[in-house]
């Protein structure tokens, strides 16, 4: 039988990892920040989730996909920018999340609860943390191609909403994945701490998004690791982990420039 402990460092790797990969193309883009009105959005199918003891991860998953769905149905129809409309989306989500969350769940809902961590989310996180990871390297040129310029994109023959859907998605996944263990509170800051941290030391594209990656695994496992010694929630630590790499990268981009 895998021990509590396993299972819960084999999640936070490739949650951390997954999500930071996929942070270094929300970056690029300028989205980092979607990702925190998408953990929020989750709120409702947690608050279901804990209410009827399902699992939390399939609850934020759906409602973050219904949430991810109008989004993009609403991008097809107006020109107005995914922040705007993610913004209309995800107020709506939380606003009918607080209505059906029973206090006595408010803190797991908010800050997660990684101790709760059992094999099939641990399968979970292989499986979907490594399909993301798969997809996203698959989408990745195209989609900075995109950032860069989209009359460029569509010369190459990118099919630009579709591409656009399928980033989404992914998105969608590994934000579900986050709520488990850190809540809906903090998933923008496993998308963009270890992005920008990243970007502080990278040279090129590909160091980049390997950097990205690498820096969110070690966050994982440093706010576990804090876990077991201060029993202060994991989540927390996680990012102040990823918040102490960032602070780290500025000290050492400085000295490179001299």
């Amino acid at each position: 039988m895998i021990s509590q402990s396993i299972l819960t460092l084999i999640t936070a790797i490739f949650i951390g990892g997954a999500a930071g990969y996929i942070g270094s193309l929300m970056l690029t883009k300028r989205m980092a920040l979607v990702g925190g009105p998408l953990g929020h959005l989750a709120l409702p199918g947690v608050a279901l989730a804990l209410i009827y003891h399902f699992n939390i991860f399939l609850g934020a998953l759906f409602s973050i996909f219904l949430g991810i769905f109008f989004i993009w149905f609403f991008e097809t129809k107006t020109k107005l920018p995914l922040e705007a409309l993610t913004g209309v989306v995800f107020a709506s989500g939380v606003a009918l999340g607080f209505l059906i969350l029973p206090m006595s769940h408010a803190e797991e809902a908010i800050v997660g609860d990684i101790t709760k961590v059992d094999l099939l989310d641990a399968f979970l996180a292989v499986g979907l943390g490594s399909v993301i990871f798969l997809a996203t390297r698959k989408i990745y040129k195209k989609i900075v191609l995109t950032s860069i310029s989209e009359d460029l994109a569509r010369a190459r023959q990118i099919n630009i909403k579709k591409i656009n859907f399928i980033y989404l998605l992914l998105i969608a996944f590994i934000t579900a994945l986050e709520v488990k263990i850190i809540g809906i509170l903090l998933t923008a800051a496993l998308f963009a701490i270890p992005a920008s941290t990243a970007r502080n030391l990278s040279k090129n594209l590909f160091q980049y998004s390997l950097f990205s990656t690498v820096v969110g695994i070690i966050s994982a496992l440093s706010g576990i690791i804090l876990f077991k010694i201060t029993n202060f929630p994991a989540g927390p630590l996680m990012i102040l982990s990823s918040s102490l790499s960032f602070l780290l990268s500025l000290v050492f981009k400085r000295k490179k420039a001299y």
